[in-house]
């Protein structure tokens, strides 16, 4: 990765040299190889950057682990190295916000309009290998590929605060939202606490999240008028924001 200009690195892995460094050297320790008498094993920051290229990317791994000079089952195995790694290592990083970082959450959404708003929630899709011992059409789509449904919740600085991956692509996005935790924590009453507000288009509400038009009406999801029916409201809320 020596040899890599600051454009690969934004392009190939969506981040900068920098973060890319940052992350190696935290998951180093996890992902250290013995070298044993049949191969060399593979250095962290290879398989690293195989892991955020796979992932960028969509590619399958017959094509995407020939870019990087390994096998189809090392590419497997990088991947699932590298994501119990960044679990271990940054389990704190993606959680809903509280105390200081929930004041300056609501008060930037306040300043756009949307007041007790903390955050935009959208669904993506993660493109998979063809599942085995599985029903095949679960997870295709029209476009002929594979993949399971990620719901995220980001704040205004596009940072991740929820996350709920791994229902297959039929599943839809309102019942992807009644199966994960957010829905459960939610309805309980466990995250948006505070006092009602009257949003600009006379409508009293408690805290809640922005999404698109194919969320059911609930106290803690506004759709704002206007919103765009089946567009990716994560682009659209940032864009209007």
């Amino acid at each position: 990765m020596e040899d890599a200009s600051d454009e690969y690195y934004k392009e190939k892995l969506r981040m900068t040299p920098r973060v890319f460094m940052e992350i190696v050297e935290a998951l180093s320790p996890l992902l250290q190889r013995r070298v044993t008498f049949y191969r060399v094993p593979l250095q962290p920051d290879h398989i690293i950057a195989y892991a955020f290229y796979r992932w960028a990317s969509g590619e399958t791994y017959e094509s995407s682990t020939s870019s990087f000079g390994i096998g189809r089952a090392s590419g497997l195995i990088a991947v699932e190295d590298v994501t119990r790694a960044l679990l271990r290592v940054y389990s704190d990083k993606i959680v809903w916000p509280t105390g200081m970082r929930r004041t300056l959450v609501l008060r930037a959404f306040e300043a756009k309009g949307f007041p007790n708003c903390y955050g935009c929630i959208d669904c993506t899709h993660v493109y998979v290998d063809k599942p085995a011992n599985a029903p095949s059409e679960n997870y295709f789509d029209r476009k002929h590929r594979f993949f399971v449904v990620a719901q995220v919740v980001v704040d205004l600085d596009l940072r991740i605060t929820n996350v709920f991956v791994g229902y297959p692509g039929s599943c839809h996005d309102i019942r992807v939202l009644q199966l994960s935790s957010l829905w459960a924590r939610a309805e309980e009453g466990d995250l948006f606490r505070g006092a009602p507000v009257v949003l600009p288009f006379e409508v009293t509400t408690h805290c809640y999240i922005l999404g698109n038009n194919g969320y059911p009406p609930l106290e803690w999801i506004v759709v704002p008028y206007g919103g765009t029916r089946g567009g990716n409201w994560v682009t659209v809320a940032r864009t209007q924001l």
